[in-house]
């Protein structure tokens, strides 16, 4: 029967014949609603309990919300008719307004959540990227919704949520808020955006968490229970925080600077660049960056987590993995023969020196113009004898030893031209693609961040010219050097890619924009910083002190207040 090859088609996540599966079944039924409500919420419903079982993964839910949408789509303008003729609303489900707050542009994961919420029979108002407060508060009482969730990748995100959830108190809103992203966690929801709102400030891990919450949410009595449990769980944190850990306390910065990882400079250390400057490189064939795609980190993305290609194996989910990495490597040879994507990339090496905490970089090489200072920070955290307090600076030559350094930037981007397919699946109601495809464009901008950094080793700083690394070892980040980024633990502070930007003229270079809150434009790119030093190393930042923060505004030459901002996931409270 049609209703069988519906939940069939539902389960299974297949569109092949879902336009005339879905138009039969409303043929045979007494109005259109009869089979939402019937064969495709039954259909949803098997497909909710697997997926809450472990039985089914992210990337089948997704395909099978595809498929919802799709006959949904078909159905909307019968219903609509019908609602017109009888002078009747259908009773609405809870409905939940999404959006990536003010200054990010990242959305897959807040897609993702809406998704699954959407499969579950939520109705979900998604206001897309760089949402100002006002925006998502005004719609939020305008669509009268139940429940409002804010999502963000970077850290300046952080402190815009902390603002949503004050001006929710300020108007004194009575929704619940949910929050998530990557740099999101229960701790910072716990110091810094529940103490701003007192209607229930809720962090979700993952798409899998996030209906279990919202169901909670919709129910008064269980809403009370679980604020309640929460409430006492961010007070414990908040308690187990003001008592302070039993860890030694952090050092002064003047402790710290006496400490600083202080290497013996010599010529082997600091390598001239054979061709310093800036370089442009603007027709990339994708094709060369594929080898270079690390996996892992895409099989994250649908929140399936196991090492690529181990994962493919896995008993557990390895099926649901097999069929994903086909749909990916599918995908991915389109858009390379179509050419949906365009890449560009940006590299300078320039004559540096460090200054204290600071980097400068100098006209030329007689390293007497400065014309940028790039501002870090120090490690604070009481250090073991021998262990050192790191900071990026010290991986740069000072101007007192008597070497002549250089410090690469680098501004990459493989996401040129992605909004033109992105509508097309928008029109199509095809979140699987849409998603699958903003993914691959992330893996390959990482891919192309590997690429120019090893034509910088071997080619144009060329200080490892023999290097023969396969992926697993760039992978594994064998190589000599390192390419950190503003908002990587060692320099959180995401204001600094406005020096990167402006040095590498990225915008017209790269394409490459940033926002207000310093995310970049297209959404798949990477900026940094290229340190050559042997011994340099990754390493995080941790807490700062008010010292600290005292010296990086004076030193930046910004108010103290702007400096909390930037730094507030860093400072200690």
């Amino acid at each position: 029967a049609v209703e069988e090859r519906l939940k069939y088609a539902l389960v299974k996540g297949i569109t092949k014949y879902i336009h005339e599966d879905t138009e039969e079944a409303r043929a045979q039924s007494a109005q259109a609603l009869d089979v939402i409500e019937g064969p495709l919420m039954d259909g949803m419903n098997v497909v909710g309990d697997l997926f809450g079982d472990g039985r089914m993964f992210l990337p089948q839910v997704v395909k099978s919300a595809r498929v919802m949408k799709q006959a949904v789509a078909v159905l909307v303008p019968y219903i609509e008719e019908e609602k017109r003729r009888s002078g009747t609303a259908h009773k609405r489900s809870t409905r939940i307004l999404m959006a990536t707050v003010k200054g990010d542009v990242h959305d897959i994961g807040k897609n993702i959540v809406g998704v699954v919420l959407n499969c579950n029979h939520y109705e979900v108002i998604d206001l897309g990227v760089m949402v100002p407060a006002a925006t998502i508060l005004d719609t939020a009482d305008r669509e009268n919704v139940d429940i409002i969730g804010l999502s963000g990748l970077i850290t300046p995100s952080l402190e815009e949520m902390r603002h949503v959830a004050s001006e929710m108190q300020r108007r004194g809103m009575q929704q619940p808020l949910m929050i998530g992203g990557a740099t999101t966690s229960p701790l910072h929801t716990a110091l810094r955006i529940d103490p701003e709102y007192d209607q229930g400030v809720f962090w979700v891990k993952d798409a899998s968490r996030a209906v279990g919450v919202a169901r909670q949410l919709s129910n008064n009595e269980e809403r009370a229970k679980l604020t309640q449990s929460v409430a006492l769980d961010y007070a414990g944190m908040r308690e187990r925080r003001a008592r302070g850990s039993s860890r030694r306390p952090p050092v002064s910065l003047e402790d710290a600077r006496n400490n600083a990882f202080a290497p013996e400079w010599s010529a082997d250390a600091v390598s001239q660049p054979a061709r310093p400057g800036i370089h442009v490189f603007t027709d990339i064939d994708l094709q060369e960056l594929v080898p270079l795609i690390d996996w892992t980190p895409f099989f994250q993305t649908w929140e399936m987590q196991g090492r690529y290609p181990n994962i493919l194996e896995d008993e557990n989910k390895g099926e649901a993995a097999r069929s994903l990495f086909a749909d990916a490597r599918a995908m991915l040879d389109q858009l390379i023969d179509e050419k949906w994507l365009s890449a560009r990339a940006t590299i300078g090496i320039f004559p540096a020196a460090s200054e204290g905490d600071d980097v400068v970089l100098y006209a030329d090489e007689s390293h007497q113009a400065e014309t940028m200072r790039l501002n870090f920070l120090r490690q604070q955290k009481a250090k073991a004898s021998g262990r050192h307090n790191r900071c990026l600076s010290d991986f740069i030559a000072p101007a007192s030893s008597g070497m002549k350094d250089h410090i690469g930037l680098f501004a990459v981007t493989a996401g040129l031209g992605i909004e033109t397919k992105l509508e097309e699946y928008e029109q199509r109601h095809d979140d699987y693609a849409a998603i699958m495809l903003k993914a691959l464009a992330d893996r390959l901008a990482e891919a192309l961040a590997e690429h120019t950094h090893r034509r910088v080793r071997m080619d144009l700083w060329a200080y490892e010219p023999q290097e023969t690394l396969d992926n697993e070892a760039l992978i594994a980040e064998k190589y000599r050097g390192i390419r950190p980024a503003p908002g990587y633990p060692a320099c959180p502070d995401h204001s600094e890619k406005e020096k990167i930007f402006a040095l590498l003229d990225a915008q017209n270079n790269s394409r490459m924009e940033l926002t207000s809150g310093f995310a970049m434009l297209p959404a798949s790119s990477v900026s940094g910083y290229y340190f050559a030093h042997p011994e340099s190393s990754y390493f995080v930042l941790g807490n700062i002190l008010e010292d600290q923060l005292v010296d990086y505004a004076q030193r930046k030459q910004i108010s103290m207040e702007r400096a909390r901002r930037l730094l507030a996931a860093n400072i200690v409270l």
